[in-house]
């Protein structure tokens, strides 16, 4: 019995740790396919340097895809047009690797395993200074079926659009 007081102990202050960092984060999104099947999860938590981002999904092409923010909270299947254009506030190009890029929707590339799933947690730079991609219609995550050039304006040469998830705001 002193064994499990010990452990319960040790346990709880854990599982009270974990709250508390999950506070902010908003709550889970699926991430839908264009037939509408749920693929996996993502969840945000806004931050001053920018969006922080857990990932987790199944049955996308290996090796390395396309992620960008898109400037509107849409999900409509096939092809996620409803997500309207990449995020970007301050009228850039696209990609790291353009001269007169980078948008704020450049998410780079998703590392994803030979299996077809990813598991990501992503941290903005905690020196930065970004506003909220949250106005009045949202924003969505869209994963790309190819990879992103990080530099060929609108989209990387990325790909159709695979896959969706409305981004929600934590509060």
């Amino acid at each position: 019995m002193i064994r499990l007081a010990r452990l319960a102990a040790l346990v709880v202050p854990l599982i009270i740790a974990s709250e508390a960092q999950a506070k902010g984060w908003g709550p889970k999104s699926p991430i839908v396919r264009g037939d509408g099947t749920a693929i996996g999860t993502v969840r945000v938590r806004e931050t001053p340097g920018g969006l922080a981002m857990k990932l987790e999904a199944s049955g996308l092409p290996p090796g390395e895809i396309g992620m960008h923010i898109h400037a509107v909270g849409r999900c409509d299947g096939p092809d996620f047009a409803s997500a309207g254009p990449h995020w970007n506030p301050a009228g850039k190009q696209h990609g790291r690797l353009n001269p007169a890029g980078e948008h704020l929707g450049d998410l780079g590339n998703l590392w994803v395993g030979a299996d077809g799933s990813v598991r990501m947690d992503m941290l903005p730079d905690p020196a930065g200074s970004v506003p909220s991609p949250f106005d009045g219609d949202g924003a969505a995550l869209v994963v790309h079926a190819q990879k992103d050039d990080e530099k060929t304006d609108p989209s990387g040469n990325s790909g159709a659009r695979i896959a969706c998830a409305v981004l929600k705001a934590g509060k």
